[in-house]
């Protein structure tokens, strides 16, 4: 086999720019897609492997430290190609699987704070890769298939032997034909260009569980993007957002509400019904109620992710003073007043973390 500066036609000291002009205008002669000739082709795969070794400086310099390079090899070696020549390494590994993991995908599902109560079946719909449908992620137009690799004849390495300060020694690197793979690709599947997959838009169906929180992450194994080559998919992510209510907050597992009161219902005591997710709840407002005051709902609040069950629905009550009386209100307002003479504003003692009372 010629050597690389033979296959590119330079000279041993041609420069950089030289052997990148050389190989550019022989690939535009030698590529399959102009030159579909089979003696093209093998001299568009000795052309690019020449290429691939001058062009890299290191590798460049490691070639011509050894001279010929009868087994197609690159350069590129260093101590530890030496000891996996030692230690069994090197081209014992051999090729390396063209199929590989594909990337992980991440999606953010917006939910309503009722939704993060008992969960909610979602359509999530993910721009991701999908395997090619013409050829099965084999990579091959149908009909063909993938063909040993010619340079390395299917071991996805190339063994050169090299002088080193430990004398000649063989070593083994990828194979610049196959890229390690021992086989290449003739006849690339046009849908995806030889990559086994594509890019495309589905639907997932997914059930979203109760009780996630704002700023959730889920992990759905398997649902990511497919590989390279039909390898297996990545996982797919799905960020949780949820969004403001209206009328009702979360505190750890509880829902949390506030329940305004008028006046007379504060001191006589009173039926509520309020609205919450479970429907209508009436609420006993006892005699004396103040600002601040909590009545606890037990197991109307978040469903728990870990233990099951639910939380409690705590409302804060909010007794509301009237401000627009009419001259008849005003004197019952007076004349309540004259009768509890002993209720003057008065300053009570400081209890810190303490307002209203809980029931």
């Amino acid at each position: 086999m010629s050597d690389h500066y033979e296959v590119l036609g330079v000279s041993k000291d041609a420069s950089e720019e030289q052997i990148k002009k050389a190989y550019r205008k022989l690939a535009r002669e030698l590529h399959p897609d102009v030159n579909p000739a089979p003696e093209a082709q093998e001299r568009f795969k000795l052309v690019t492997h020449a290429y691939e070794v001058l062009s890299d400086a290191e590798a460049r310099r490691n070639y011509d430290m050894g001279g010929q390079d009868p087994f197609g090899g690159m350069g590129n070696f260093g101590f530890g190609d030496i000891f996996d020549t030692f230690f069994g390494g090197g081209a014992s590994r051999g090729p390396r699987s063209r199929a590989e993991r594909g990337q992980d995908a991440l999606i953010r599902v917006d939910l309503t704070l009722r939704e993060a109560v008992f969960g909610a079946p979602k359509v999530l719909k993910i721009d991701t890769a999908v395997l090619c449908n013409t050829c099965q992620g084999s990579c091959c137009q149908p009909g063909t298939g993938p063909a040993i690799c010619d340079v390395c004849r299917g071991s996805g390495t190339i063994a050169r032997q090299v002088r080193s300060l430990l004398g000649n020694v063989v070593t083994s690197q990828p194979c610049g034909s196959c890229r390690g793979f021992g086989q290449t690709i003739p006849h690339p599947c046009v849908e995806c260009r030889g990559q086994g997959r594509v890019r495309a838009r589905r639907d997932l169906e997914v059930t979203i569980p109760a009780g996630v929180e704002d700023g959730m992450r889920l992990q759905m194994a398997g649902h990511g993007e497919v590989g390279f080559a039909g390898g297996p998919s990545g996982d797919l992510y799905v960020d949780v957002q949820v969004r403001a209510d209206e009328h009702f907050g979360r505190s750890g597992d509880d829902l949390t509400c506030t329940l305004s009161v008028p006046l007379h219902d504060a001191v006589l005591g009173g039926l509520a019904e309020i609205d919450s997710f479970d429907g209508p709840l009436k609420l006993d407002i006892e005699a004396g109620a103040q600002s601040g005051d909590v009545i606890t709902v037990k197991g109307k609040g978040m469903t728990k992710v870990r233990g099951g069950g639910r939380g409690d629905l705590k409302v804060t009550l909010q007794v509301e003073t009237p401000t627009k009386l009419d001259s008849k209100q005003k004197e019952l307002f007076r004349s309540l007043a004259k009768s509890r003479k002993a209720d003057s504003p008065k300053l009570l003692k400081h209890q810190p973390g303490v307002y209203g009372k809980r029931r």
